[in-house]
């Protein structure tokens, strides 16, 4: 019986605010009143406007429950990453930023290999939910690589990787600033413990790369918890025989060594070694990833699409819009 009261007065309660409700409403907006047409478009057109902020904020608040807080009590991974423009740039972008998104402390470094940062990459950033600081720089035109080039003909990322090595040593602090260097690529898989793995590097670790030189995996070889030879089938005698995506520097490092940087006039599968040998000895590595058994990061290389029936429409005078960004 008290239920029962307790509910009528509820609904009763529930009335009274409705009925106000829509007075208010018809007392300030004149509705079931005769309004002009004019009237009606113009508060439709608010009306319209009022959602679309009200979407932007619900997404806002979603990014910011998806994106982890900041860790003061953790060092900051700094992702070095080259990127260039092609057709499945911005999805590559996309997929990675879904990644990056789940790890704390993170920075993004993305260099354009462009005389001037793009729009599309600047607008992407801009709504990407992580901290990121975008730069640019054209590799030199004898070293670009050509339509039917192989990729590994040429060095690649090397200019974008050292203007990104150039903005820590202007920006950052060797007394004030915790951290570790990353040399990501942008048609690179990351497994999210990778960066829990690389996080506390002391001076710089490596770890197995998946899908890489022909091979299954490419990794560091550990006996007795020291790294002594690697597994690779292209010349494992080269002095860090070690994928870009198989290392992480400590920022202490980079800050200190002002003057390192990849070469990029070096024989091929020696990039890596360019920027190792003046940092660290094979003794002092730090084999991550359960001693090098484990793959947490993968070549994957997206498919490079098809763009027959565009050309087509091209030639034909009747492109797809360009303004429906892909």
């Amino acid at each position: 019986m008290v239920r029962l009261l307790s509910l009528k007065k509820l609904l009763m309660v529930y009335f009274v605010m409705s009925t106000g409700a829509l007075l208010w409403l018809i007392l300030n907006f004149g509705l079931f009143c005769d309004t002009s047409s004019k009237e009606e478009e113009t508060l439709l057109t608010k009306t319209k406007d009022l959602r679309q902020w009200e979407e932007r904020l619900r997404r806002r608040e979603r990014d910011l429950l998806k994106k982890p807080q900041e860790d003061a009590n953790l060092p900051t991974i700094y992702a070095i990453m080259p990127t260039h423009t092609r057709h499945v740039q911005k999805a590559e972008l996309t997929r990675l930023a879904q990644t990056f998104l789940h790890v704390k402390n993170f920075h993004w470094i993305l260099v354009e290999d462009s005389d001037s940062q793009t729009d599309l990459v600047t607008r992407f950033l801009a709504s990407c939910g992580i901290k990121y600081t975008h730069l640019n720089i054209k590799t030199p035109e004898n070293y670009q690589l050509k339509e039917t080039d192989p990729n590994w003909l040429k060095p690649r990322g090397v200019e974008q990787r050292n203007v990104g090595l150039q903005w820590l040593r202007e920006n950052l602090d060797l007394d004030r600033d915790r951290g570790v260097v990353y040399f990501a690529d942008d048609d690179n898989t990351y497994s999210l413990q990778l960066f829990d793995e690389m996080r506390h590097t002391r001076g710089v670790s490596v770890w197995p790369v998946g899908l890489v030189g022909g091979m299954r995996f490419e990794r560091p070889v550990v006996e007795h918890g020291k790294v002594v030879r690697w597994y690779t089938y292209w010349r494992p005698e080269r002095p860090f025989a070690i994928d870009m995506a198989g290392f992480a520097v400590n920022l202490q490092l980079i800050l200190e060594n002002r003057q390192v940087k990849f070469e990029l006039r070096v024989r091929r599968g020696y990039l890596e070694s360019s920027l190792l040998q003046h940092l660290v000895t094979m003794d002092e590595l730090e084999p991550l990833a359960d001693n090098c058994t484990k793959v947490l990061v993968w070549h994957t290389r997206t498919e490079k699409p098809k763009m027959k029936q565009e050309n087509f429409l091209i030639q034909a005078g009747r492109p797809s819009d360009p303004r429906i960004e892909v």
